[in-house]
């Protein structure tokens, strides 16, 4: 048992209000230079849609992530006999048209224009050639257009969905959406990391987080091409490649994630797991359907004596472990199971999981009357207006039932908490609403008070970093802390 320790995080997509505020402070923290203007680390999409980049999902197109050929796993987008015809080209990667062409205005115009009958304007002007365009596209163009014949229609997790049910999310009576916020995964089986010709790319041992080498980092853009979640970003002004740092300094000092920290409906959660890194390749092999169990048991369960000794074998210090034994994201994931991978296909083992949106009921409309489906106070799963296999395909690798399972438990704990707060629910229905969700009143009540009532210490249970021994393995930690800057390995400089 190889004993290792990930920051892991959970969205619950039940509180987002698609505000992006996470996004515009992740943007003006980290991507504000020349060179990223298009890049948006952090984003939130309409769902259904087709997102950001265009169609990231579709990986006929892109060919992201791993592929299982016979007992081997392969990446999509590279291999021994594509690395030299593809050597400046990578035929796979997103172009400017499936991202946007980013714009700023012509303030100038708008200040200093002279007087006249007509109230000057700020026209749109291009940040990549200056010259004035016509917007056509943005990082979240498609917002709030659920049921858009153009974006929602086009969107990949449809596949499979029958042409009615295709037809109910379009139709105005059961128009629905729901926002998904999205940030690199810091995957335990990162394809970026493995498609990097210069190594360039890496995962930190001490906590998992993925980090790019800007001095290793050569412009190949094979990490591009691999991230099946498109997170990876190319800087066209420093020639390297650019991602999510999952705010590391931040976390260095307690601190969480800027996009943590300002998110306004308080839906992310996040803390560092234990896991055995000798099973990755098994779970990563595994049949679909079978992939969220495996990821699961990979997760090791904090409390335990043996992987408390394993751990600390290991090299992994009691605060980390502490830290394990505390978070929330352990909870949700391992022990609720109410939180999900996105795409566990692409079985590059993500650890960014999401609690699945209780959506609201069918309904229909006669003359001035809305009539719902369902007569109960909280409506059964399977009459909501989003398709079981929807959710299946964005959250279950196809396979309904995980999906289902975290949609019913937090049913059950809304009927739970009706029953106690307001009672009009007699507590025999509430009871066996958690009976049928494999949930106790004890249980329901922790993940009221988690998803509710949580407070900023609840949501982010950060683990000390212990960076100096890190450190220690390349200088003397008080030499080092003389220094300034983020890295280690050289001294800040001018220039690139």
């Amino acid at each position: 048992m190889n004993v290792r320790s990930q920051i892991a995080m959970v969205f619950h997509l039940d509180k987002c209000i698609g505000c992006h505020t996470c996004s515009i402070a992740c943007k003006n923290v980290w991507t504000d230079r020349k060179g990223t203007e298009y890049m948006w680390w952090n984003n939130v999409e309409t769902k259904p849609g087709t997102g950001y980049p265009t169609k990231w999902e579709d990986q006929e197109k892109y060919k992201g992530g791993w592929e299982k050929k016979g007992d081997d796993l392969q990446i999509r987008s590279t291999g021994k006999a594509k690395v030299v015809p593809n050597i400046f080209h990578n035929p796979h990667m997103p172009s400017m048209d499936d991202y946007y062409e980013p714009w700023t205005y012509d303030y100038q115009n708008l200040f200093n224009a002279p007087e006249s009958d007509d109230q000057p304007t700020a026209r749109p002007v291009s940040m990549v050639t200056g010259e004035e365009i016509a917007v056509e596209a943005g990082p979240n163009w498609d917002d709030d257009l659920g049921g858009s014949s153009i974006y929602a229609a086009n969107d990949a997790n449809l596949e499979g969905l029958s042409e009615q049910q295709r037809l109910q999310l379009s139709s105005v009576e059961q128009l629905v959406f729901f926002y998904l916020p999205r940030i690199c995964n810091h995957c335990l089986n990162p394809c970026c990391v493995a498609a990097c010709p210069s190594g360039a790319l890496y995962k930190r041992g001490e906590d998992g987080i993925v980090l790019i080498d800007q001095q290793r980092c050569r412009a190949w853009r094979a990490c591009v091409a691999a991230c099946p979640y498109k997170k990876v970003y190319y800087n066209w002004f420093t020639g390297k490649s650019e991602k999510c740092i999952l705010c590391f300094p931040r976390l260095e000092t307690g601190q969480a994630p800027a996009c943590f920290h300002s998110c306004v409906g308080r839906i992310r959660y996040l803390g560092v797991v234990l896991y055995d890194a000798d099973r990755l390749e098994e779970v990563a092999k595994l049949p679909n359907d079978e992939l969220i169990e495996g990821q699961r048991s990979v997760i090791l369960d904090p409390n335990d004596p043996a992987v408390i000794r394993a751990a600390r074998e290991n090299g992994i210090q009691d605060g980390v472990i502490e830290s394990a034994q505390k978070s929330p994201v352990y909870q949700m994931v391992k022990v609720w199971k109410i939180a999900l991978p996105p795409h566990i296909e692409y079985r590059t083992l993500p650890m960014l999981f999401y609690v699945p949106p209780l959506a609201p009921v069918q309904a229909n409309k006669t003359n001035d009357t809305i009539d719902h489906v369902s007569e109960n106070l909280f409506h059964d799963i399977d009459q909501a207006r989003v398709p079981m296999r929807y959710f299946a395909n964005l959250f279950g690798a196809g396979n309904e039932g995980p999906v289902r399972y975290a949609l019913a438990k937090q049913k059950a704990v809304r009927w739970h908490r009706r029953a106690i707060t307001v009672g009009d629910v007699d507590r025999a229905t509430a009871d066996r609403m958690l009976r049928e969700a494999d949930c106790t009143a004890e249980e329901a009540e922790a993940i009221y008070q988690l998803t509710s009532l949580c407070t900023f210490e609840d949501r982010f249970v950060i683990p000390p970093m212990y960076r100096e021994q890190a450190v220690e393995m390349l200088k003397d930690p008080h030499e080092h802390r003389q220094s300034v800057g983020f890295g280690f390995s050289a001294g800040p400089k001018r220039g690139l």
